[in-house]
C-alpha cells in the first residue's frame, strides 16, 4: 500500500484550512471549507482500496477466491459526499441572507456579528 493517497489527502486539507485562515470573504470560506471536506473523499478512497481489488459481486464465482473492495468504505464516501453538499447548500444560503441584511460578505465588516 502507498502512502501517497494519505500525503494526497493531507495537502488537500492543508491547502483548504489555509484558504479558510486567510479568507476576507464568506462565500470565499464556504468554498475552502467544501476543499477541505474533499480530502476526507479521498482518505476514504484510500482506505478502502485493495490492489487488484473488484468489486464484491460472487454470482460467478465463490466468495475468497478473489480480492474484493469494501463496500461500506464507499458507501461512506457517498454519504459524504451527498452530506457536504448539503452542508455546502446551507452555508451559502446564509451568506446569501447576510449579504441580504448587511450588504456585504466581509467578516471584518460585519459589526453588528460581534459580541
Amino acid at each position: 500500500m502507498s502512502v501517497l493517497p494519505y500525503l494526497v489527502a493531507v495537502w488537500i486539507f492543508l491547502t483548504g484550512c489555509y484558504g479558510l485562515a486567510t479568507s476576507r470573504n464568506l462565500i470565499h470560506a464556504v468554498g475552502c471549507l467544501a476543499v477541505c471536506q474533499s480530502a476526507t473523499y479521498v482518505l476514504l478512497l484510500a482506505v478502502g482500496y485493495r490492489d487488484g481489488g473488484t468489486a464484491p459481486v460472487f454470482s460467478d464465482v465463490k466468495p475468497g477466491s478473489r480480492p474484493v473492495v469494501d463496500p461500506v468504505v464507499q458507501a461512506l464516501t457517498l454519504t459524504d459526499i451527498v452530506v457536504g453538499a448539503t452542508v455546502t447548500a446551507l452555508l451559502l444560503a446564509l451568506v446569501m441572507q447576510v449579504a441580504k441584511r448587511h450588504g456585504t460578505v466581509d467578516p471584518d465588516e460585519l459589526r453588528e456579528l460581534r459580541g
